[in-house]
């Protein structure tokens, strides 16, 4: 099945595409965007891959739904299009930032900037119905992006996850601990954060500071 991903990646995930629950997925989805608004975007769908080449990869953050409402969502976990609100789970990431290292509240909660210095943004289920929180759930994302995890956990060294909440936690089982090295935390969203699950995790300092133990550029968060 012909997929409109990145070639970095389609040489990898060919195999995953020509599988029968792809093409169940892909018949779903044809039909849900018929149907109802969806999101993000069917241009967008794949972002995350487009913005982030395979061996650019740096550092993966899971999420798990992309944004159900109107012109939130734009393909990368936890990011907004420019001009929209900062969803609260987005506003406390940006705290722990300004806390952790420093950097002032940005105006833009676009992390294209982040996909583009090899941060994988990567929600286990890709598209929504709008308004309608995990309502694609099921329906074969999760095998695909599973498989995506394992594919980066096989086949690159010195990749940091960042693995929040937990429903993220639950895909450190599919990462090689030995070589990778793995952050956990509660979730950035306001009742896990203001439980004390979430601040104070200095994440962002912490996976520059491995980066940098590996030779390689840190985020520029």
């Amino acid at each position: 099945m012909n997929v409109d991903i990145h070639k970095s990646w389609k040489n990898h995930l060919n195999n995953e595409f020509d599988e029968p629950y792809f093409e169940n997925l892909v018949h779903f989805l044809k039909n849900e965007y018929k149907t109802f608004d969806c999101y993000p975007p069917g241009k967008q769908i794949f972002s995350a891959f487009d913005y982030c080449h395979f061996d650019d990869v740096k550092v993966v953050i899971i999420g798990q739904d992309p944004y159900h409402g109107f012109r939130q969502a734009n393909g990368l976990c936890f990011s907004v299009n420019d001009g929209i609100p900062h969803p609260p789970s987005l506003i406390n990431i940006f705290k722990e930032i300004e806390s952790d290292i420093g950097k002032p509240y940005p105006k833009s909660g676009n992390l294209e900037r982040w996909a583009q210095q090899g941060v994988l943004l990567l929600n286990a289920t890709l598209t929504v119905r709008a308004n309608q929180a995990g309502s694609h759930q099921n329906k074969g994302w999760e095998q695909f992006t599973n498989a995506v995890i394992k594919l980066i956990s096989e086949n690159r060294e010195g990749v940091v996850f960042l693995l929040w909440g937990g429903f993220a936690k639950q895909k450190a089982k599919l990462i090689a601990s030995e070589k990778h090295h793995i952050l956990t935390s509660g979730h950035p969203s306001p009742l896990s954060a203001n439980r004390g699950y979430w601040f104070g995790n200095k994440h962002f300092s912490k996976t520059n500071t491995y980066l940098i133990e590996k030779g390689l550029e840190p985020i520029e968060w």
